[in-house]
């Protein structure tokens, strides 16, 4: 079908469907976690997955910054103490060494992804340390994409060669913004020589793509300012953009009670700023992957999403389906078979977990039937914006229009609006409809429609 084959920008449509939403990039969402998932339940989802064949996907968190970005929403620690990413070091290693001996077999890991915080916290000799660890662990393929998120503030080329040297191949910039006055506003000053110096590192030492995040609506942010950004950026020639909304909420998160209100963009110019974005991306020969995702055409995000095979999950859009995911450190969400795990969020409670020789499981989640078929749903339509119901029908077993009759009631009236089209054995999102593709999807969310807590969630767009 691919009815939607790139994007409208559509100001009438923002304003009237640019309500608070989850970001899926699961469903059930972690908030829907539950308490009584604890320790010994996630325990026995990975022993009980020993005979899957399917490789691994592995995701390390590191909590640790040099300074606070008082936009940022992240579960993080800030410290300038670079030594306490020793213990953190040796806590993870124990904890990876526990849940190793719980995964046995001969699966590879063909994903490997460290974010935060900033990965780039550790030095060195505790990366190098960490990779050993992974390594003595885990048979890591020789094809695995092993990506970090990196702060060019502080980071060599010689830095970014020996991340090469140790097996990285794809990096994620945080650059926000260029304009000097915004990142004042926020507290992350950061150079356009920084950030150049750390993508043509990249460049020469076989990373295979590069990504660089902004967020519009930031204090201070104009149009012009934006727009300066964006030429900078797309002279610095990543492989891919991710464009975020920053959603200011700080009742809930205190860094953001830092942030000078005034300075904020009127409410009229924020939808203006991903129209600019959008604009000069697709001006440089940038494809729409999905949600706030941009890539070149020839990168491996666009390439899947062209061929059905974009997958989504804790990290965003991937490449690679089927793989269970294990989460290491603070806060990681653990994903095994049909159940969900994550982490204690706290530094202390997540070690004395370790130190007690349990794994440090806060809460999780065993799907249930319905979940793994919302799960479906939404999953065809955040990464392919269509979705086969004869497909669904096949793999789950059930009459489409009679088990989301609601639903399909419901989408009637987006459909009206433009944002989808609803044949007899498919539902596609249109391209008007892109970017407001959460909205849709919130329709087959069975727990929005068990509660009105949408106001926990960021603004669709």
């Amino acid at each position: 079908m691919n009815v939607a084959k790139e994007l409208v920008f559509d100001p009438q449509l923002m304003r009237r469907f640019d309500v608070p939403g989850p970001r899926y990039t699961s469903y059930p969402t972690a908030d829907r976690f539950n308490f009584s998932h604890d320790a010994r339940a996630h325990a026995a989802r990975l022993e009980a997955r020993n005979a899957a064949a399917g490789p691994l996907s592995i995701y390390i968190h590191i909590p640790f910054c040099d300074t606070i970005c008082y936009y940022c929403a992240c579960n993080k620690i800030i410290t300038k103490d670079h030594a306490r990413a020793d213990s953190y070091v040796d806590t993870l290693l124990r904890e990876l060494a526990m849940k190793a001996a719980l995964v046995k077999g001969s699966r590879e890991v063909a994903q490997l992804h460290l974010g935060g915080g900033t990965p780039t916290f550790l030095n060195d000799a505790q990366m190098t340390r960490l990779f050993e660890g992974l390594r003595s662990h885990f048979r890591i393929a020789d094809s695995a994409q092993c990506s970090i998120e990196m702060d060019p503030r502080g980071v060599s080329a010689a830095r970014v060669a020996h991340l090469g040297s140790l097996g990285f191949n794809r990096i994620s910039i945080g650059v926000q913004d260029f304009d000097p006055v915004v990142q004042r506003a926020v507290n992350r000053v950061q150079s356009v020589e920084e950030t150049e110096v750390v993508l043509r590192a990249a460049r020469a030492n076989g990373f295979v793509s590069s990504g660089v995040d902004l967020i519009y609506g930031l204090p201070g942010q104009t149009l012009d300012s934006f727009d300066a950004t964006l030429a900078t950026l797309i002279r610095l020639a990543p492989d891919r953009v991710a464009i975020y909304h920053y959603a200011h909420l700080p009742k809930q998160f205190m860094p953001q009670r830092r942030i000078d209100e005034s300075m904020l963009p009127d409410v009229s110019v924020r939808p203006q700023l991903l129209k600019l974005a959008i604009d000069r991306l697709h001006e440089a020969g940038f494809v729409h992957v999905g949600m706030d995702h941009f890539a070149r055409p020839d990168d491996e995000l666009a390439q899947a999403q062209r061929h059905g095979r974009l997958q989504r999950n804790f990290q965003g859009y991937s490449t690679h389906a089927g793989c269970d995911l294990i989460g290491l450190g603070v806060s990681a969400i653990s994903r095994v078979g049909a159940s969900f795990a994550q982490n204690h969020r706290t530094l202390e409670s997540w070690a004395k977990s370790i130190d007690d020789g349990e794994l440090p499981v806060m809460r999780g989640l065993d799907m249930t039937a319905d979940d793994s078929v919302r799960s479906a749903v939404i999953g065809a339509l955040m990464c392919h914006f269509e979705l086969s119901i004869e497909a669904i029908e096949s793999s789950y077993a059930i009459d489409f229009k009679q088990y989301f009759a609601p639903e399909l009631a419901e989408l009637q009236e987006l459909a009206d609006a433009g944002l989808l089209t609803i044949e007899p054995d498919w539902i596609g999102i249109t391209p008007r409809g892109r970017l407001l593709v959460r909205a849709v999807c919130m329709v087959f969310d069975r727990y929005l429609r068990l509660d009105s807590e949408t106001v926990r969630y960021s603004k669709v767009v």
